[in-house]
């Protein structure tokens, strides 16, 4: 047996089995590394970059441990972002599906108090959550937790630099001893080792070197001066590139939504996702980029972490990033999984001292290209493939996805194969419909029932 397969783990072998129905037979990197110290009950520190199959090198280890019969909180996970908490659960769920009776709650800010409390009143076994908001409940006594046994911090870099070291502070001083800690963080700066020499117990330090070939992903860098041609660049690359799913990353939320709104004014799909949104309008712009009726996501390097995006052909360095180990994390978001990406980075002579940074840290010299000709500029922009459709109605009221499906490909509607994502939410649903059909799909929905009732649906736009 391979010393990469799970079946060679000591693992309840309800979770081999469920692994395997999943198609998970070989241990990624991180997980043959961390997973056996984990099981072992050691505290481990684990650098690996994003989608490197970290939630299951640590969601393992808490599953394998679970008591189901206690009704307690047994295992606490930290994420940065509501997203990346969202995903995690998901995952977590999925790695669960041979455990009966398993409750995973998620906590997060951005959402009302009231209905958490209720949740957490029923009890659960694992929280997943984000530190204001874990710290909050903790604070107010609604969440206990005497019976924790694992304690995981997520991205442990990207809470720190979002603020969160006083949450942290906050929560560790609630956590029992003795526990099991685990961190995993992208990159691993003086503050995260501090940190862990605070709240862990000789830990084994795992790392996992982020490698992106040069085949996969092709680097293109181009000099501009000043902010004007910085964003005319922006446009001539997307134009010239024109690619079905790109990533634009700014250093700051006010040029993140500057920048969206430029491209948007030039008929280009482009959506905007940094910290001031709130969590219907954060759900609304990830549903329509990964479903492809938005093509272009401009974003801070905060609000893209923890993305669960499956393929994105380019990304765009609107300016440098801060450090070099960021620059790689940002262009890792494409050529993923055998498929080959751009990544295009701008910058200009005040930047000179990142570049030479970053030639360092590559091991590469960095050569300027010529932008494309500006008679790009006078083409017109380029939509997306598809369009979503609101439905004012979710898992509350019992829409199903099937229902929504059902609906739009019955009678007079329209085929299975221009039908696209459709994503369910508490008291909304969204669906992707091919563009072409897009008018066709709404009437059916206006005119039509789900579950007997009549819902209101709209076609988003912008």
């Amino acid at each position: 047996m391979s010393q990469t397969a799970f079946a060679s783990l000591k693992l309840n072998s309800a979770l081999v089995k469920n692994l395997d129905s999943l198609g998970y037979q070989e241990m990624t990197p991180i997980q043959a590394q961390s997973l056996p110290h984990v099981i072992a009950g050691r505290d481990v520190i684990a650098q690996a970059k994003t989608g490197s199959g970290k939630t299951a090198a640590f969601g393992l280890g808490l599953l394998d441990k679970l008591d189901v019969k206690r009704f307690r909180v047994q295992g606490l996970i930290l994420c940065p972002t509501r997203e990346l908490a969202d995903q995690v659960a998901k995952e977590l769920r999925r790695l669960a599906r041979s455990i009966h009776n398993i409750k995973i709650l998620t906590l997060c800010g951005g959402l009302p108090f009231g209905p958490q409390i209720g949740s957490l009143e029923h009890g659960a076994h694992i929280v997943v959550g984000t530190p204001g908001r874990i710290e909050e409940h903790l604070r107010k006594g609604k969440l206990k937790l005497n019976d924790l046994h694992a304690f995981v911090l997520d991205e442990a870099d990207r809470m720190l630099d979002m603020g969160f070291q006083a949450s942290l502070d906050a929560i560790v001083s609630h956590l029992p001893k003795p526990r099991q800690t685990l961190l995993f963080s992208a990159t691993y700066p003086e503050q995260i080792e501090s940190m862990a020499e605070r709240v862990m117990v000789d830990p084994v330090m795992v790392t996992v070197e982020a490698s992106h070939g040069s085949s996969s992903i092709q680097q293109h860098f181009y000099q501009v001066q000043g902010n004007d041609q910085r964003l005319q660049a922006l446009k001539l690359l997307l134009l010239h590139f024109r690619p079905g799913s790109a990533i634009v990353f700014c250093n700051t939320k006010r040029e993140t939504q500057a920048v969206a709104d430029a491209l948007r004014s030039s008929d280009l799909s482009a959506v905007a996702l940094h910290g001031d949104l709130d969590q219907k309008a954060r759900d609304q712009i990830l549903v329509r980029f990964s479903n492809q009726s938005a093509s272009i996501l401009v974003a801070t390097d905060v609000a893209a972490r923890g993305l669960d995006i499956e393929s994105v052909e380019a990304v765009i360095n609107y300016h440098l990033a801060h450090d070099s180990e960021v620059h790689v994390h940002r262009i890792g978001r494409t050529g993923r999984a055998g498929r080959s990406g751009i990544a295009c980075t701008l910058f200009s002579d005040r930047e000179m001292h990142k570049i030479m940074a970053l030639e360092s840290y590559l091991k590469l010299a960095v050569t300027a290209e010529e932008l494309p000709d500006e008679q790009l500029l006078q083409d017109p922009g380029y939509q997306p493939p598809m369009v979503t459709l609101q439905i004012d109605g979710g898992r509350k009221q019992k829409v199903r996805p099937g229902d929504i499906l059902g609906a739009l490909t019955g009678q007079n509607g329209i085929e299975g194969k221009q039908v696209g994502k459709i994503n369910v939410f508490d008291y909304c649903a969204y669906v992707a419909v091919k563009r072409a059909v897009a008018n066709m799909a709404l009437k059916k929905l206006e005119h039509g029932k789900l579950k007997g009732r009549s819902f209101r649906v709209r076609r988003i736009r912008g």
